[in-house]
């Protein structure tokens, strides 16, 4: 019992202080696109050439990333002779509607709150069930962590459980391949109503890199009714609880990126 009581002193306090604190990232962490279409040379498409998921349209005049297909893979950034697209540290991602994912150079629409009716019912208490449509395991893993130590999800209420009928919502990754539509529209009839879909990763929104395979439904939304969007490939496990709140109402802060955020 001394041992372990020593070791757990040792280990010190492991949770994070999001929200309370913004979260330490990593330098090689991927967020928010900015893009600067006056650096686009005329008639210059190398980026928009190079995105294997065409999320990015150029005429070499205007820029638009669709942040519902990004990969953030960074061919686009290398491909661009000029720098017109880079990519930040603002973890912020998440959306309320599909088109809100598209930018063209204005700033990212981040996720409303549900409204009063809604927030009574889930915000202090929200349960979730997850189903992987066909997902390679990333994001599923992402969204398994916000269970550890680490970020502890239940702190906020909110909690991953095992049927259907004891959730709250369904949280969807990958493309939705042919062989999971039926259980994915099946676990999505359990639920009981009200009820919230909200799409984690590229897959879960457009079909990521399997976009428009014939085996796969490119992403749940024209399944299932979606209410939130959190982009990424996979998204960070900050960018995922950053959505989560932002769905409830615990996050309504409008708080600018400091400087290293913002990848400057």
């Amino acid at each position: 019992m001394l041992q372990v009581s020593l070791a757990r002193l040792k280990q010190g306090h492991r949770t994070i202080a999001f929200p309370a604190q913004a979260p330490a990232l990593p330098d090689r962490f991927r967020g928010l696109p900015v893009l600067d279409a006056s650096k686009c040379p005329d008639g210059c498409r190398a980026c928009a050439e190079a995105c294997p998921t065409n999320a990015i349209a150029s005429d070499g005049k205007s820029l638009k990333l669709d942040l519902g297909r990004c990969l953030f893979c960074t061919d686009c950034v290398e491909a661009c002779p000029e720098g017109a697209i880079r990519y930040t540290q603002d973890y912020r991602l998440a959306t309320r509607t599909r088109s809100d994912l598209v930018l063209e150079s204005q700033t990212l629409k981040l996720a409303e709150a549900l409204e009063e009716k809604s927030r009574r019912l889930f915000g202090r208490s929200l349960k979730l069930r997850q189903v992987s449509a066909g997902g390679c395991n990333a994001c599923e893993a992402d969204l398994n962590v916000l269970g550890t130590v680490v970020f502890d999800l239940a702190r906020f209420g909110i909690q991953f459980v095992a049927s259907p009928r004891h959730a709250d919502g369904i949280v969807v990754t990958g493309p939705v391949s042919e062989n999971m539509r039926q259980a994915l529209l099946t676990t999505y009839a359990a639920i009981p109503a009200p009820k919230l879909v909200i799409a984690v990763g590229a897959c879960a929104i457009s079909g990521g890199p399997y976009l428009d395979n014939p085996e796969v439904h490119n992403g749940c939304a024209k399944l299932l009714p979606v209410d939130l969007f959190i982009p990424g490939c996979p998204p960070h496990p900050v960018t995922i609880l950053d959505g989560l709140l932002r769905l409830l109402g615990r996050l309504e802060d409008a708080r600018e990126p400091d400087a290293h955020e913002k990848g400057a």
